[in-house]
């Protein structure tokens, strides 16, 4: 590392630990890494080291570091129009909301803009309860909606319990999770019909007039990446319309081809009233989020006044990136790469893994969205780490990911799994290396099972 180098790596921490006020952190414990820069599926420090980005930052840089048509796409809107308020109408915000209709499915006309996808969620509940008359929203206990007031609200993981003093309105449920089941199932089968028994139950006794919506992430992203059984949403949608509760489609992490579709929502069979997204829609370039709102839900606004708005909503600078996005999908046919290489690449070395390691409970998912479950005993399925572990007891996995990135990738952990989720332009050889890495990481997680 050169002087020059060395004193930008030094004035990046300085500043930042005098300075910066980190999320979800103890101030004095983190020692976050300076970056450098970053291309295409991998980003770099300033010491030289590089790393393989193999959680997409946090899942939402799909077209990976400084994609060029992304980046000129930005440059490209400043130069024109920098910014609008978004009462008036502006041609790169027209375009992607009619972009983003077109790829939903049938009967959806009308897109919401957010800054992200907590806004999202929040707007999208706010859509229901003006829509139903209603205030109660049905959550699952494996969640993360966001961390505003409403959105952590609905959060089911260990996130909310120091911030659950803002909407009151939450219910929370079980969903389909058949590795670890709340309903003693032992096949798929069963454990959708006993969620949706459960469900309906929960709609039941909480009083179906109260309930304003079910919001549920199409696959359930941080708290587990759990691909839902077949029928299960499906089943939602009926217990929706049989009770006149909203469903909510959460797709901010695995909407925009997470899992080779454009909304995940796509891969099942079932069709929500509003379809949350951010993310994916343009790689995070600038913030940007949204609510994809059904026809029946849009026409209550035609005459009566929907209550909430943005200064930023629909900017600029954020919806050029987004059109920019689809242009590329199209181009580079991201979907069709997207579901070759998680069947192909991903879930063959996956399932290897799986029968090499002892450390390896479970491994699932989809596209390029999987997790690996971690266990101390695969026969008693002890996770390797406490659920929702920290400091001494977390070791196991803080050792796991240091080996990791050691092998020059940066995994993406909870608890106790790694999730597989690199950009979605990422080379074949660049996917095979950091499986290939991932695999030996492994050896330092079989180290601490029974």
């Amino acid at each position: 590392m050169t002087t020059q180098t060395a004193q930008t790596d030094a004035q990046v921490r300085a500043d930042d630990r005098a300075h910066v006020f980190h999320s979800w952190s103890a101030q004095a414990k983190i020692d976050p890494l300076p970056v450098a820069g970053g291309e295409g599926s991998s980003f770099w420090d300033y010491e030289g080291n590089t790393y393989l980005d193999f959680s997409s930052q946090l899942v939402n840089l799909n077209l990976g570091h400084q994609h060029p048509d992304l980046v000129a796409a930005v440059q490209q809107q400043a130069g024109r129009l920098a910014t609008i308020q978004p009462s008036m109408a502006n041609d790169v915000r027209g375009e992607l909301a009619r972009l983003i209709a077109e790829v939903a499915p049938d009967g959806f006309e009308k897109v919401f803009f957010t800054n992200g996808g907590a806004e999202a969620n929040e707007y999208a509940v706010r859509m229901a309860r003006q829509f139903t008359g209603r205030r109660k929203v049905l959550s699952m206990y494996r969640s993360y909606h966001g961390s505003t007031a409403t959105a952590i609200s609905l959060t089911g993981d260990p996130r909310r319990w120091a911030n659950d003093i803002g909407d009151n309105g939450t219910v929370r449920f079980f969903g389909p999770y058949l590795y670890r089941s709340a309903f003693h199932s032992t096949t798929i089968e069963e454990e959708s019909q006993r969620a949706l028994e459960h469900l309906e139950q929960t709609i039941l006794l909480e009083g179906p007039g109260t309930i304003a919506a079910i919001i549920i992430e199409t696959v359930v992203g941080t708290n587990g990446v759990l691909v839902p059984p077949p029928g299960y949403l499906d089943g939602v949608r009926g217990l929706c319309d049989r009770h006149g509760i909203v469903y909510i489609a959460d797709e901010v992490m695995v909407g925009f081809g997470r899992i080779g579709e454009w909304f995940a929502i796509d891969a099942f069979d079932a069709k929500p009233d509003l379809i949350t997204f951010a993310k994916g829609v343009n790689s995070g370039y600038v913030p940007l989020g949204g609510v994809v709102i059904s026809d029946r839900i849009a026409k209550h606004f035609d005459d009566a006044p929907f209550p909430g708005g943005l200064t930023y909503s629909g900017h600029p600078l954020a919806c050029a990136p987004g059109v920019a996005t689809f242009e590329v999908f199209r181009r580079d046919g991201i979907l069709e790469r997207v579901r070759d290489l998680g069947s192909r690449v991903v879930e063959p070395a996956l399932r290897a893994m799986a029968e090499k390691h002892p450390s390896v409970g479970e491994v699932r998912g989809r596209g390029l969205f999987w997790a690996i479950e971690l266990v101390r005993d695969r026969e008693t399925r002890e996770p390797l780490v406490p659920f929702n572990a920290a400091g001494a007891d977390a070791a196991p996995m803080g050792a796991f990911a240091a080996a990791a990135k050691e092998g020059g990738v940066w995994p993406f952990l909870h608890f106790n799994r790694t999730h597989i989720a690199p950009p979605l332009v990422i080379s074949e050889e660049d996917l095979v290396r950091g499986l290939g890495v991932i695999d030996e990481a492994l050896d330092v997680a079989d180290g601490y099972t029974v």
